[in-house]
């Protein structure tokens, strides 16, 4: 067996779980209409097929008062427990497991009903909580061990209590968010008592054959958050209170230091779970950046948990464990942890899905089936786009031909990957190779595709990109003026002190790329956890240290025409990262920006209609895309059937998660 420790089984006493992969807890979308629960339980079934050992829900407040938003998912009522028998049922028609996350939000709560252990306003939601009386402490914690009985009427295994990630068990734990004086707060065992009766009273209500999950804060890396004794006296509470497992939780939502994007390393928090190892005897499940059997089993084998809990990468793959146990673990289509579609969609208030999988939560919907009739369809382009357009045309049975002017697949990937955080997206090209040697499509690299070469075949798809705006100012022929493809792809030199033009994605993609010195600290923890001021040693409150950026290896000025600071359109849950990680490196981000000459001296803008000389050496142009529609007139001309998709549909910034979503739905209509 490849992978003894991960493939495992783990001995709960009344239940045996077959392998120690935990399905992660994660929000969807899905959770908040009673209509949408038959797509949430073909969602978990599908992973339950996969094989994945446990799965959690995303989280189900016990409450009105604990809602994320209003009217998102609840258990508390009588009625709400027949939707939630639609999943339960659908996991274990598929032999799987599956428990229930019983979550307040706290003062997360992103609605006027909020309750918290003090009238202290959260910095990422704009309501002020209400403080709860000692009766509305009592009822909340009625609110849990109903929640849990509901869910075991639902035929769920168990449920994990929602401790950590700042919501508001966690917000009882700290002073910077429990100012009490009562016998809740004021002191480290009073504040611990809140989730301490919670466990307690719900194992008297389930009974012993029921899981109980705590997922415990074991890293809160905000300041005047938990020190490391705490937390452990607190773990040894919630064992003898009546835990079944204990998870980890890393960070709140409002921390500052990134913990799941794809800048992190992986598998960057295990040794925190470790830390926890001989303190209790209950299993213990690690987390985050896990997503690769290889990573999982080596964290497994050097002692760091009992099991590991992923998420994103089973939305990625829902079939990443039965893979792993087949030894195939080339044929997992990783997640690169983007949050694009993940959680950048919750946020937004639509329904998750994943960039690199656009039918995770559409199961029902996106169905990839065979082919009515067999065409002879060619697709020109190997990007993202083209990628996933000519293996979903390839699976449902078409004789498919994909053109490839490069020597290599992939398009804007190659560029991608190349920047600090973004080594991931090479994992997607290795997925989609492994894919076409599979499914044997034609693969014609080096290949300029023409209208001559591309007569015969029924359908002719053009995945051909996009191409880069250049700029028309005095100046910017000169030899020092750089596109980013220049830069990204062809490596050009590029001098000391840079302007870049254009402050988008490729801008701060360029921009990061320029001042990091190789090779990135996304592969070394500890040199990631000083950049960013986690304390490995745990000897600070919450984990946090002194930032230690490194000295960034140019002078950057990151430069664009409309007013405002740059990054403002950055996606949600990774364009704070971004925006930190450049203001770290000492670059220089200014908004309304003029470009009036290049010369001998630099770039010439206006600031505020005020003159200045930018002194640089190099000049790198990221002033967006035009698509790449060379083909589409002439094959048109010839009666060809010809669609556009990707950057030569839309050029607007580079959007994989379009690009491949589109190519996956033009494959399942033709």
């Amino acid at each position: 067996m490849t992978y003894p420790h991960l493939l495992a089984p783990l001995d709960l006493g009344h239940l045996s779980l077959p392998n120690r992969v935990l399905m992660g807890s994660m929000h969807t979308g899905l959770e908040d209409r009673a209509r949408d629960f038959d797509k949430l339980a073909a969602y978990f079934a599908e992973r339950a097929r996969g094989g994945v050992g446990l799965i959690v829900t995303g989280g189900f407040a016990p409450s009105i008062e604990g809602w994320l938003a209003p009217f998102a998912g609840r258990l508390s009522m009588p009625w709400h427990v027949a939707r939630h028998r639609k999943v339960t049922r659908a996991v274990h028609a598929e032999g799987g497991r599956i428990c229930l996350q019983i979550l307040h939000a706290g003062r997360y709560g992103y609605h006027p009903l909020s309750v918290a252990p003090s009238a202290i306003k959260s910095p990422i939601t704009p309501f002020k909580p209400r403080a709860l009386g000692a009766r509305g402490i009592a009822r909340t914690i009625e609110d849990f061990v109903n929640c849990a009985r509901k869910a075991q009427d639902a035929g769920y295994d168990g449920v994990e209590v929602m401790g950590s990630e700042g919501y508001l068990i966690n917000q009882f734990l700290v002073e910077r968010s429990n100012q009490r004086s009562d016998n809740w707060g004021g002191s480290v065992e009073k504040r611990q008592r809140f989730p301490v009766e919670i466990v307690r009273r719900m194992r008297a209500a389930v009974g012993p054959g029921f899981l109980i999950i705590y997922r415990l804060s074991m890293l809160d890396l905000v300041e005047a958050g938990q020190s490391w004794p705490e937390i452990v006296a607190l773990a040894k509470k919630i064992e003898s209170a009546g835990a079944s497992l204990l998870n980890t939780g890393i960070g709140w939502h409002e921390a500052r230091v990134p913990t799941i994007v794809t800048s992190v390393p992986r598998a960057a928090f295990t040794w925190v779970t470790r830390r926890l190892k001989g303190e209790v005897t209950l299993p213990l499940i690690t987390t985050n950046r896990i997503n690769m059997p290889e990573i999982a089993e080596r964290v497994l084998a050097a002692g760091d948990a009992d099991m590991v809990s992923m998420a994103r990468p089973l939305l990625a793959d829902p079939h990443w464990v039965r893979k792993a146990s087949e030894d195939r673990s080339d044929d997992i289509n990783t997640c690169i942890a983007c949050n694009q579609a993940c959680l950048d969609h919750v946020f937004e208030n639509k329904r998750a899905s994943c960039l690199v999988n656009p039918r995770a939560c559409h199961e029902t919907e996106l169905v990839v089936g065979p082919a009515g009739v067999r065409k002879r369809i060619a697709v020109v382009g190997a990007g993202p786009a083209g990628l996933s357009c000519a293996t979903t045309l390839a699976e449902r049975g078409h004789a498919v031909s994909l053109f490839e002017q490069a020597a290599q697949i992939g398009g804007q990937f190659n560029m991608a990957k190349r920047i600090p955080g973004k080594e991931e997206f090479a994992e997607t090209l290795r997925y989609y190779a492994r894919r076409i040697d599979q499914l044997k499509l034609d693969l014609r690299l080096s290949t300029m595709a023409t209208a001559v070469s591309l007569q015969g075949f029924d359908d002719v798809v053009l995945a051909t990109g996009v191409t880069p705006r250049s700029i028309t100012i005095p100046g910017s022929e000169d030899a020092n003026v750089l596109s980013y493809i220049d830069v990204l792809r062809d490596n050009a030199a590029v001098g000391p002190r840079v302007a870049i033009i254009g402050a988008g994605g490729i801008g701060f993609d360029v921009a990061e790329f320029l001042v990091e010195r190789a090779p990135s600290p996304t592969t070394d923890i500890a040199r990631w956890a000083r950049e960013w001021g986690v304390d490995t040693t745990l000897t600070q409150r919450a984990g946090l240290a002194i930032p230690a950026p490194e000295a960034p290896l140019r002078q950057i000025w990151l430069l664009q025409r409309s007013p405002g600071k740059p990054g403002k359109r950055l996606n949600r849950t990774t364009g704070w990262v971004h925006r930190a990680t450049l203001k770290a490196k000492h670059v220089t981000m200014l908004g309304g920006v003029a470009y009036e000459r290049i010369d001998e001296q630099g770039l010439h803008v206006r600031i505020d209609d005020e003159p200045h000389l930018l002194a640089v050496d190099t000049i790198v142009v990221c002033a967006g895309q035009e698509p790449n529609r060379g083909l589409q007139a002439e094959l048109v001309s010839a009666g060809i059937k010809t669609h556009l998709i990707g950057g030569a549909d839309v050029a607007a910034e580079l959007d994989a998660k379009r690009a491949i979503e589109q190519g996956m739905r033009l494959a399942n209509a033709i």
